[in-house]
């Protein structure tokens, strides 16, 4: 993942309480070249690294050594070779199996390792061992693949080297590769800001979708796949295994998740105040720097301070903040060496499944609380405003220096530890746009896509079987702004709304979405079209800004010469409207105003199909 400046309007997820961070000492040698990797000539100078975590390698010629561990800490191995020693790993033991969640556009299984004491194979039998599930996804941008490699060391571990009791408490589902086309796209160019793997992956899939941009439209395959999964598994809690680059800093596992003014704030609370002490305290331990999630306001100065994220449900983060499922988005540093980004990985997983196992009630608590809550105010966007607390960043010294090149400032990190006293903080936490949560929503059966989209989030529906009269609310659409280039295969849109109520009759086959269920949200979000990652936003109803039928001229000037002598009124109102000179100088637009007003008006454009009840 990349860090993005401000202005773009795409913040990171942090903790407030967690930004007063004393600097820990680093080790007393020089910053120096790397040389490991092909890109390390033009990255920033480094410090050598070692960490308690580097006792969890076993030899290069060890039996059960991953290839990871055979090539020197330094590759990640291919597709078939990840599931070749995998299938090897599974064949001696009964607590791990392997099943298919389904296939990638190029025809690859993205395969999950189910791992559970009792050997279940399906949802329904790990749900009755009655113990929480972790779901670790590693690869949903390939080239970011640390926690492959780090679950495959963990399930080795597990299986031979005497940590079977991880599973006493606890499951775990891992999918070592997610993005699996994107993965074989594979060289030793990928990435250019990232020391190691050798070879790493693409960023995204072999359809050029970003799958951590995705969760919301869910028009991958890919991410179909993994949201049905989801569902099925019911997972409770979710990581999202990343790298990210930017800025230089001292930290090397960083994480995070929405804040407590998102949708879930009491799973925020749990992962706040119960998760993030255990997880800092063990990386910690293990010789790893771990803090929340870093994005700079500005990359070329530390001065200006850093951002808090709230995430829209594009991202898994946000995603799984508006169905109420714990998610947490690591972002390892990409400045550090491949070896230590693995390293610090297993650590953070091996006491994730810890964490869940001994405080397994109150994070269930947490989750039902929020499943349940129904919000009588649910806000759709968030502003940004100054944070009360500060952050002490364990940053790296840097200087500016004028570019021959680009003609501009340049950062050039010097490698030696400095801590950035009380930074600034600057996040998402003062509500924007908010509405009234209805009791539900109408969509008509002719919007199939949007239907069958809701139904792969697992968004429970019911369909009218017959006609149904009701009074509703309907949004009236003026000043579409339509994205002028595509992002990720759609055309986004936004615009001005107003709320009608209107009488009508639903047609059988209508869908009615409840709010009042677990996923209500999640449907509130995607259906209202304020919301920045609602289906409306994301273009799934832009045949409706599309006008299909209109008037001739010879036949509008009779028309309006009729309805002028029928109604007197109009012709104050018509009189009205040409004390505009732009629109009296315009005869397109005299015309078009009688037809507007004219019963062959289309009385469906600019109208969001999607109705809004209170029953």
């Amino acid at each position: 993942m990349r860090l993005i400046p401000l202005s773009a309007i795409a913040l990171v997820a942090a903790s407030t309480s967690n930004f007063s961070l004393a600097a820990e000492p680093m080790p007393a040698s020089t910053p120096q070249r790397a040389t490991t990797f092909v890109n390390d000539a033009i990255l920033p100078l480094t410090k050598p690294w070692q960490g308690e975590s580097e006792s969890l390698v076993v030899a290069a010629d060890a039996q059960w050594a991953t290839p990871f561990e055979q090539n020197g800490l330094k590759t990640s191995p291919s597709y078939e070779e990840t599931f070749i020693w995998l299938d090897k790993l599974i064949a001696q033991s009964d607590m791990l199996k392997k099943v298919s969640i389904g296939k990638s556009p190029q025809g690859r299984d993205i395969w999950m390792i189910v791992a559970s004491k009792e050997g279940a194979d399906d949802a329904a039998s790990l749900s009755r061992n009655d113990k929480p599930t972790l779901l670790v996804q590693a690869g949903i941008h390939s080239g970011e693949i640390d926690g492959k490699d780090a679950g495959m060391m963990l399930l080795r571990d597990i299986v031979f080297n005497g940590k079977a009791s991880l599973l006493d408490n606890a499951n775990l589902l891992f999918v070592p590769i997610f993005s699996v086309d994107g993965h074989e796209r594979s060289t030793e160019y990928n990435r250019v800001n990232q020391r190691g793997p050798v070879k790493m992956g693409w960023r995204t899939t072999a359809q050029n979708l970003n799958l951590n941009r995705d969760y919301a439209k869910a028009d991958a395959p890919e991410m179909q796949h993994m949201l049905r999964a989801i569902n099925i598994w019911q997972p409770d809690l979710y990581i999202d295994v990343h790298v990210t680059d930017g800025i230089d800093y001292q930290y090397d596992v960083t994480f995070g998740y929405n804040l407590a003014e998102g949708q879930s704030p009491a799973i925020y609370q749990w992962l706040e105040n119960r998760y993030r002490p255990s997880i800092e305290s063990a990386l910690t331990e293990q010789g790893h720097v771990p803090g929340p999630l870093v994005f700079a306001i500005d990359n070329t100065d530390m001065t200006k301070g850093m951002l808090l994220w709230n995430a829209s449900p594009r991202f898994s983060n946000g995603y799984g903040d508006a169905r109420h499922l714990p998610t947490i988005l690591i972002e390892n540093h990409s400045l550090k060496p491949y070896k230590q980004r693995v390293l610090g990985t297993y650590v953070m997983l091996e006491s994730s499944l810890k964490a869940i196992a001994d405080d397994s009630t109150k994070l269930t608590s947490a989750i039902q609380q929020d499943k349940y809550r129904y919000s009588p105010r649910v806000t759709l966007s968030w502003q940004q405003e100054q944070q009360a607390q500060g952050w002490d960043f364990k940053g790296i010294g840097y200087t500016l220096e004028q570019s021959a090149i680009s003609g501009n400032e340049i950062v050039r990190w010097n490698g030696e530890p400095k801590l950035y006293p009380n930074l600034p903080v600057i996040g998402g936490t003062k509500a924007d746009v908010t509405i009234n949560r209805p009791a539900a929503y109408y969509i008509p059966p002719q919007w199939q896509e949007v239907i069958e989209r809701l139904s792969v989030h697992g968004v429970r529906m019911t369909t009218l079987t017959k006609p149904q009269q009701q009074t509703l609310q309907q949004y009236q659409f003026s000043e579409p702004k339509f994205a002028t280039k595509d992002y990720e295969g759609r055309q986004r849109v936004n615009a001005t709304v107003q709320k009608e109520s209107i009488n009508m009759t639903l047609p059988a086959g209508t869908v009615r979405i409840d709010t009042k269920q677990p996923l209500g949200d999640l449907a509130i979000l995607l259906l209202e079209p304020q919301s920045p990652d609602s289906l409306f936003q994301w273009g799934f109803f832009n045949p409706i800004f599309t006008r299909t039928e209109y008037i001739e001229n010879y036949a509008v000037e009779p028309l309006a010469q009729q309805m002028l002598a029928n109604d007197p009124s109009l012709q104050a109102e018509f009189d009205k409207a040409l004390s505009d000179e732009a629109f009296a100088a315009d005869p397109k637009a005299r015309l078009r105003w009688f037809y507007e007003r004219c019963p062959y008006y289309d009385n469906q454009y600019l109208k969001y199909p999607v109705l809004r009840g209170n029953q």
